[in-house]
């Protein structure tokens, strides 16, 4: 049996009726979206969506981080202000 890993859950019949009752009626939780009482997919709200992102970014240079410590690379100091101006180059170049 598949493992639903949300509290709420609703069939793709009532997700149609009502997107945003669904999303709102679940109050900030994870929904599943089921399909032959099967999970095909999982619906969050924007705020918890962003929040995930953001942590599995940082997740990423944590491991970059520790690639890099292992590899015994040597540091190199940057000011934050230079970092900052090397990013309002590159966006103002549209990269």
């Amino acid at each position: 049996m598949q493992n639903i890993l949300a509290d709420v859950a609703v069939s793709v019949s009532e997700l149609k009726k009502n997107p945003s009752s669904v999303l709102s009626g679940a109050n900030g939780l994870p929904v599943a979206v089921l399909n032959h009482n099967r999970v095909m997919g999982y619906m969050v709200p924007a705020n918890v969506y962003e929040a995930m992102v953001e942590r599995l970014d940082e997740l990423e240079l944590v491991h970059l981080v520790k690639a890099r410590l292992d590899a015994n690379e040597t540091p190199v100091r940057v000011s934050l202000d230079d970092l900052i101006g090397e990013a309002e180059v590159d966006i103002a170049n549209g990269h």
